[in-house]
C-alpha cells in the first residue's frame, strides 16, 4: 500500500466516476436496478435529461449524454462507445491540486472554477480520460457537483453490499505501462504497489498498480506482450480504439451475499470451471467463504502478503464487448494475487475472451 500522503494530493480519494454514455436516463436505469445505485441528482431540461449521478455508500457514478456542442465528448463517444472519460479525485484544495499537477507536467483542461459549494478543476490523464480535482465545501452533499440538482428523497435502491470504488484496470498497448506508471508518480503523488508478468498459456500480460498516498485510489495498468499471442487485452484495444478502463471494480464486505444480490437483480458474472475449486485447497484455503460457497457463486480467491481476496467479473454488456464489473472482498490483501488468472487458465483452456485481465 502507498505510504506517502502528503502535500496537495493529501487525503485524495476517488471522488466520482465520469462515464459518456449514449442515453444517461437508460444507462442508469440499468445500473439502478443491476447494481443498487440510487439516483442522487440529475442535469438537463426534465423533459431531456443529459446527465444522472448515482450513488451508493461512497460509490458515485455520473453519466454524461454529450451535448450537440461538446466536441470533445461526442467524439469520445464515436471512438470508445460509452466508457469512463473522467476519473474525478476529491482533494482538500482543487486549485492546488490542479496548479501542482499542472506545475509537474499535467496538461491543463479546464482551470478551476467554484459553484454550488464545490470547486473543480481538470486535467489530462491518460490517452482521452481525464482528471477532474473536486473540492467539497464543509455540509455540502456528497454527490453535489456544477450543473447537476440534487433528487429530493430518491427512493432506496436494493442494498447489493456495495461500498465503494475500490480500483480502475486500464488497458494500455505494449511498451506504456513504464511511461504511464512514472507519470503518475512524478504528477502526483502515486506510488508503484504492485507489478507482475503473468504467462497465460500461449499468451502474457504485464500488470502495473499505482496507487495514491492515501491508499485511497488505485489503477492497475495492463498491457499485452506483443511477443506472445494475441490475446483479450490486444482484443479490447482494438475494440475500445485506443487505451481506456477495462473495469471498475467495486468493493464490499461480503462477496458472497453481493453476488447473491446482484444474481437476483439479473446481473451475470463470468463462471469459472468446476477444476478451479478441485485444485482450490492445494493452493490455499479460503479465510473466510468456503470453497463450497465459492464454487457455488463462480467467487475466486487468491493471496497476497497482507491476506486474502475474494474477486469475480461480471459479463461485459457493452455493445462492443468492452466495459464491465467486477466485484472485490478484501480479507488483508493490500494488492493483487497473479494466482487467480494462471490457476484458472489452467484449469481449462479458455473460450477466447472470456476471462478477463489481472486486477
Amino acid at each position: 500500500m502507498a505510504t506517502t500522503d502528503r502535500g496537495a494530493f493529501a487525503g485524495m480519494v476517488v471522488d466520482h466516476l465520469r462515464l459518456h454514455v449514449a442515453d444517461a436516463g437508460a444507462a442508469a436505469r440499468r445500473l439502478s436496478r443491476g447494481y443498487g445505485l440510487a439516483v442522487a441528482a440529475t442535469g438537463g431540461p426534465e423533459a431531456d435529461v443529459r446527465s444522472v449521478a448515482l450513488a451508493r455508500d461512497r460509490i458515485r457514478l455520473v453519466l454524461d449524454r454529450p451535448a450537440a456542442g461538446d466536441r470533445s465528448a461526442r467524439s469520445f463517444l464515436a471512438r470508445h462507445g460509452e466508457g469512463v472519460a473522467d476519473i474525478a479525485l476529491g482533494v482538500q484544495d482543487a486549485a492546488a491540486a490542479f496548479h501542482e499537477a499542472v506545475g509537474r507536467g499535467a496538461r491543463p483542461v479546464s482551470p478551476p472554477a467554484a459553484g454550488g459549494g464545490v470547486v473543480t478543476a481538470t486535467v489530462e490523464g491518460f490517452a482521452d480520460v481525464t482528471h477532474t480535482f473536486v473540492q467539497r465545501s464543509r455540509g455540502v452533499a456528497p454527490g453535489a457537483l456544477p450543473g447537476l440538482a440534487p433528487v429530493a428523497g430518491p427512493p432506496p435502491a436494493e442494498d447489493t453490499g456495495l461500498v465503494a470504488i475500490d480500483h480502475l484496470a486500464v488497458c494500455v498497448p505494449p511498451g506504456a505501462i513504464g511511461p504511464l506508471a512514472a507519470f503518475y508518480r512524478r504528477v502526483f503523488d502515486f506510488e508503484t504497489t504492485f507489478t507482475e508478468r503473468i504467462v497465460v498459456g500461449a499468451q502474457a500480460v504485464v500488470t502495473c498498480a499505482v496507487q495514491s498516498g492515501s491508499g485511497a485510489v488505485t489503477l492497475t495498468l495492463i498491457e499485452p506482450d506483443p511477443d506472445r499471442e494475441p490475446g483479450q487485452i490486444d482484443r479490447f484495444l482494438r475494440d475500445h480504439g485506443g487505451p481506456g478502463v477495462q473495469h471498475i471494480a467495486f468493493a464490499t464486505p461480503d462477496i458472497v451475499a453481493a453476488v447473491a444480490s446482484l444474481g437476483r437483480a439479473g446481473v451475470r458474472f463470468l463462471q469459472a470451471p468446476a477444476a478451479y475449486y478441485t485444485a482450490l485447497p492445494r493452493r490455499l484455503e479460503p479465510v473466510r467463504h468456503s470453497v463450497a460457497e465459492l464454487a457455488a457463486h463462480h467467487v475466486l480467491v487468491d493471496v497476497d502478503h497482507g491476506g486474502q481476496l475474494f474477486q469475480i467479473f461480471t459479463e461485459s454488456t457493452h455493445p462492443r464487448n468492452t466495459l464491465f464489473f467486477e466485484i472485490i472482498e478484501r480479507q488483508g490483501a493490500l494488492t493483487f494475487g497473479g494466482g487467480n488468472i494462471t490457476a484458472l487458465y489452467e484449469s481449462v483452456r479458455l473460450q477466447a475472451g472470456r476471462v478477463p485481465g489481472p486486477g
